[in-house]
């Protein structure tokens, strides 16, 4: 009978893997263990190891690396409340991966962004709206974070027993999240609850649920060491308390800053040994190189670059790549399937779900036989507004001004110019944009931020804070230019927003008859837009980050404190809040009741559509915890489910929460389950004076717990 036992060497199959790996470094030299220990590393063609680079992106699509379906940027994925929508999306990302990997290995192409280990997702806390990078997170809730990072790992490394469809890596561990034109060099010290409450729980959920393959070490330091150089981080915590099986690798030259940015070490080799002593078992950039010279110095011995090497080639032989492996049941996945039609589905439905409609006084949805229709603004027709960072490049795209023509009727007037620039004033003293937009029944105006204006360092190319937003207002000639259109309207004006964050919304939404948030949807952010302006579909987007008032009133950016900080600690200064978001229908909550039973606290509550259409809604649950003292945030959030509910329908819906998401994060960073009585919410959005303000429906019940 066949030997069916399955390893624990393993991710869950009966190959030993780890024995392999052990075999195949005690045959290498010291200079081929080295070579191996950075991302693009040589092959060794006598053990029969190809070469490979570990540097590939996967954000929300295959990034640069021919064509490839691209989804929306991650911010307006955890806008969508839906993690089985994420992690299939993940499972569509691999299988495109795997087709292009074949075909860049049968061309003989082993350059950077072919491989199969994937520097994403980014769970780092999307903890102020000024940072650039931002938009590639899932916002600011670590609850919502984990749950869609994980869907996300889920889905791009498969379920086979055995082998890694393709390797996920949770970045950037950790307490990362700008700003950008300081990283390299910065040293944050958050107290210990906010450790623990805010920046660690998402990679927690990611490598003990998600059994992430690997995680990426953050460019800072944290407490005096350098994330990829930190004891705490590396061994400490994502070791021995979390039990991580996958390998460690640093940002693109992390290690080189332990020297040069921190100032650790007074070498490169004693930079390299402080890193591989703390855990870190790759390196993006070249650093490593200079790991023989440590060896010599007495630094690192041989057998720590054996333990270091041991885990990355573990990742490639799961991966069914270091070797040849015809078992690999992911080796003939054909091209068809790279941008197929399913795929294509998929990116306008995560499209569609993603966008947030912020305010509407009648004037959604829009009649396809509108008489006069006018669509302006510098986003309109440019595909690069709907791209974000980290994206691939598809094979079409559907701009926003397309998806609106392919919906009105062939009857209807429809006018297009841009209008205004991005950033820079308009010099025609004429614009016949203002005088066509003046006549229309409807004025639909795309703007907001775009690739030029704000992401990662250097990207950037307008802003003034390597890539970061020193203010969340928008550019003059753009707002200028709204101010113009709304003085000489005479239909509605739709405004649609597109970027990667918050944005001030004090006069855009007072202009605005209606505001969408698009973010960066991806190729297909126009039929996905369409869909929803003219009433096909039902906007279901949430905010996954709340919008402040006034950008003057946070605390200052490069304070990691989180009080004054996201729904949690945010007592005003919240212009739309955390889990926001309208619908054409209206959903009441009315009844709820919170029970435990066992290790769950069932969580009931009535849901009434008094709308006219079927809304899909996000039912959210948030608790607030008893006499915690000052650092316990407001209101946490625990449980959330999207329901769908026709029109004048009422049901009752059941939650299941486990108990400890109740658990308080004390001052020293420990958890607790405290004695007394919970508020548990469930509603629309966060609950706060902000969300009363708007009409946000909302039930609360209370819930005493003994220990």
């Amino acid at each position: 009978m066949e030997n069916t036992t399955k390893s624990k060497n393993t991710v869950g199959g009966s190959k030993d893997f780890a024995r392999k790996a052990r075999e195949l470094i005690a045959m290498m030299t010291r200079e081929e263990k080295v070579s191996q220990l950075m991302n693009a590393t040589p092959g060794i063609p006598r053990l029969g190891i190809p070469p490979y680079d570990y540097w590939n992106e996967a954000l929300h699509g295959v990034a640069r690396s021919g064509v490839a379906t691209v989804f929306p940027e991650p911010i307006g994925l955890a806008a969508c409340f839906n993690p089985s929508l994420i992690e299939k999306m993940a499972d569509a990302i691999a299988t495109e991966g795997r087709a292009k990997y074949a075909i860049a290995r049968r061309n003989g192409n082993y350059a950077r962004f072919t491989g199969l280990t994937y520097w994403s997702p980014n769970v780092n806390i999307f903890r102020d709206p000024r940072w650039g990078r931002g938009m590639e997170t899932y916002g600011e809730d670590p609850f919502l974070s984990g749950v869609m990072g994980t869907a996300f790992v889920r889905g791009l490394q498969g379920d086979d027993p055995t082998y890694l469809k393709a390797a996920a890596t949770a970045k950037h561990f950790a307490v990362h999240s700008g700003p950008e034109a300081t990283r390299h060099e910065a040293d944050v010290h958050p107290s210990r609850h906010d450790l623990w409450e805010t920046y660690l729980p998402a990679f927690r959920m990611l490598v003990r649920d998600g059994h992430v393959e690997a995680v990426m070490s953050a460019y800072n330091r944290l407490y005096g060491e350098s994330c990829s150089a930190s004891r705490l981080l590396l061994t400490d915590i994502l070791r021995k308390e979390w039990g991580f099986k996958g390998h460690i690798t640093s940002d693109d030259g992390a290690i080189a800053d332990i020297t040069s940015g921190h100032h650790l070490a007074d070498s490169e080799a004693e930079g390299d040994a402080i890193a591989l002593h703390a855990g870190a078992n790759l390196e993006c950039g070249n650093a490593y190189r200079h790991l023989g010279e440590a060896i010599a110095k007495g630094y690192v011995k041989e057998s720590d670059i054996d333990e270091a090497l041991f885990y990355p080639l573990l990742t490639r032989l799961k991966l069914g790549i270091l070797l040849p492996d015809d078992d690999c049941p992911y080796n003939n996945i054909p091209q068809s399937e790279i941008c197929s039609d399913d795929h294509q589905r998929l990116a306008v439905e995560t499209a569609r779900e993603s966008m947030v409609l912020l305010k509407n006084d009648g004037a959604l949805p829009l009649d396809k036989n509108i008489h006069t229709l006018y669509v302006t603004g510098p986003g309109a027709s440019d595909a690069f507004w709907m791209m974000g960072n980290y994206y691939g490049i598809g094979r079409h795209y559907t701009t926003y001004l397309q998806g609106i023509a392919s919906k009105v009727s062939a009857g209807t007037a429809l006018n297009f110019r841009p209008g205004v620039m991005e950033s820079a004033p308009t010099t025609n003293t004429i614009n016949y944009a203002l005088d066509e937009a003046a006549m229309a029944d409807a004025v639909i105006v795309v703007m907001g931020n775009c690739g030029n204006l704000e992401g990662e360092e250097g990207e950037a190319i307008d802003s003034v804070s390597s890539g970061d937003r020193l203010t969340l207002t928008l550019p003059d000639s753009q707002m200028d230019y709204l101010r113009d259109i709304c003085g000489r309207k005479r239909g509605k004006v739709i405004v649609v927003l597109t970027g990667g964050g918050p944005i001030d919304m004090r006069e855009i939404s007072e202009l605005a008859d209606a505001v969408v948030m698009a973010w960066y949807p991806g190729q297909e952010g126009g039929q996905a837009l369409a869909d929803l302006l003219f009433g096909d579909a039902d906007f279901s987007g949430r905010l996954p980050v709340t919008f402040p008032t006034d950008v003057d009133k946070l605390p200052s950016f490069d304070d990691y404190s989180m009080m004054g900080r996201t729904y949690k600690y945010m007592t005003d200064n919240i212009f739309y809040p955390f889990g926001y978001g309208l619908s054409y229908g209206r959903v009441v909550y009315r009844g709820a009741t919170a029970v435990r039973k066992g290790d769950d606290v069932v969580v009931e509550v009535e849901l009434k559509n008094e709308g006219e259409a079927t809304v899909n809604e996000t039912v959210q649950v948030y608790v607030s915890v008893p006499g915690a003292g000052s650092t316990a945030p407001l209101s946490q959030l625990v449980a959330f489910e999207r329901e769908a509910v026709q029109s004048g329908e009422s049901k009752r819906v059941w939650i299941d929460v486990p108990i400890d998401r109740f658990m308080t994060v004390q001052d020293d960073g420990s958890s607790v389950l405290l004695a007394g009585k919970y508020v548990v919410s469930v509603g629309g959005a966060a609950p706060s004076r902000r969300s009363e303000e708007l009409g946000v429906s909302m039930a609360h019940a209370e819930l005493t717990i003994w220990n």
